[in-house]
């Protein structure tokens, strides 16, 4: 099962589980997680390779499963539908802009605070120095990708219905997108203070959404636009597969085996198939997923719901 998702999802998985084991592995030895945090920018133990590193590093096994849970649910699809080195350079992208975004709003919390008029700070736990309260400040998780990629799936696949928890039946993509970026931005703005990077997250999806839009209008400058063919057609012939192997199990059933007719005629509805897929993957190649007729469309959300 494992060797099936795509290389990508696949390596990004892995180095996200092995970097969470090497956090407590070597936390006596070596404090992982405190060199790769994602630190304020005015604390003296900011690195700007954080902005990758954090993204690897989580801060419980909760975290982290829903994380790379996530991943692999919306990653799969969008890498077979991209392509690795796209999908790799927009997960990246992504999480950098979350740090980005989650590094403007804790400086308007350093300003807003006026912590800059103080050379300490009252935690209550005592007083410690401000240099040394700023280091406290500190992100990790790859959850600011994540969205990003929960977006890509909602822009890719707007009308694909998905059943997540905590929904009791399935919603459109598009529409499950939009109430998760509501939540985020609503606990961006309340003062719940629940250890949550909800600036990220909305941070992931922002970028996620500007790099859609600008390979959207330059679609020949980047990787290719719509590489998609692998994936549909995988799933179309599985789809044939299976119900061909239905219908030899009931001709055996009802005494008949398949005649040279049937063979034909099955050829020549698979052929059939294939060109409809095949000119609607091209169009897709040519000028994105967008110009697809609302009958084109309705094929291919057809063939999905055969896999």
């Amino acid at each position: 099962m494992f060797r099936s998702i795509p290389t990508v999802t696949r390596n990004l998985l892995l180095v996200n589980i092995i970097a969470f084991i090497a956090t407590f592995v070597l936390k006596k030895q070596f404090d992982l997680e405190e060199l790769g945090k994602l630190h304020f920018f005015l604390a003296t133990d900011f690195h700007w390779w954080q902005l990758i590193t954090y993204q690897f590093l989580h801060a419980d096994i909760t975290h982290i499963f829903f994380n790379m849970f996530a991943l692999w649910m919306f990653g799969c699809v969008i890498e077979r539908v991209w392509g690795g080195n796209r999908f790799l350079v927009y997960y990246l992208i992504c999480g950098i802009g979350a740090g980005l975004c989650q590094e403007l709003a804790q400086y308007v919390t350093y300003v807003s605070e006026g912590l800059a008029g103080y050379t300490q700070v009252d935690t209550g736990h005592g007083v410690i120095a401000m240099a040394d309260y700023l280091n406290l400040w500190g992100t990790v998780g790859a959850s600011g990708a994540v969205y990003g990629i929960l977006l890509a799936f909602g822009m890719t696949f707007p009308n694909e219905r998905i059943f997540i928890f905590p929904f009791p039946v399935p919603i459109k993509a598009k529409w499950f997108v939009c109430i998760y970026a509501a939540i985020e931005l609503f606990s961006a703005y309340s003062s719940s203070n629940d250890g949550v990077a909800h600036v990220a997250h909305l941070g992931g999806m922002l970028f996620g959404l500007l790099l859609i839009l600008y390979w959207r209008r330059h679609p020949g400058k980047t990787f290719n636009l719509g590489n998609g063919r692998q994936f549909f057609e995988n799933m179309r012939r599985q789809a044939e597969n299976r119900k061909r192997q239905k219908e030899q199990q009931n001709s055996h059933s009802a005494g008949f085996g398949p005649t040279r007719e049937d063979d034909m005629e099955y050829n020549r509805q698979k052929q059939q198939r294939q060109a409809e897929v095949d000119a609607i993957l091209d169009k897709i190649r040519k000028s994105g997923y967008d110009s697809l007729t609302k009958e084109e469309k309705q094929r291919l959300f057809e063939a999905s719901r055969e896999r």
